[in-house]
């Protein structure tokens, strides 16, 4: 029993680790966007990508085809991500566009001159 305990203790320390390891993948969705927006296909994309989540899981050291399916996973994921933020890109960039220039356009100009403001007596 007690070395079942340990196992687990173990197992859930392992775990934290891993999950805890893929915070610095972080910087990867802004990468994926730049190079997305510049026009690389989706699947080079995804591959300069997926790269660093292989080797990571590689070294871990979970089974190959454990992380084949778990790379495959993350990639589909990253690709859904990647497919959704350049489809409302398209939508809300041109709307931001159109209020910034209406709230130009219809913003007060300094031409006038206002009448100076007596003070009032305190």
């Amino acid at each position: 029993m007690w070395a079942m305990l340990k196992a687990l203790a173990i197992q859930g320390i392992l775990a934290k680790v891993a999950l805890r390891s893929f915070g610095w993948l972080a910087w990867l969705l802004p990468v994926g966007f730049i190079l997305k927006f510049i026009g690389l296909p989706l699947l080079a994309v995804l591959g300069v990508l997926a790269a660093p989540v292989l080797i990571l899981l590689f070294i871990i050291g979970l089974p190959i085809f454990l992380v084949l399916i778990v790379g495959a996973g993350l990639m589909a994921l990253v690709g859904v991500l990647l497919t959704v933020a350049i489809s409302l890109a398209k939508i809300l960039i041109p709307l931001a566009l159109i209020y910034w220039l209406v709230s130009w356009l219809l913003k007060p100009r300094g031409d006038e001159v206002k009448p100076a403001e007596e003070p009032t007596p305190a």
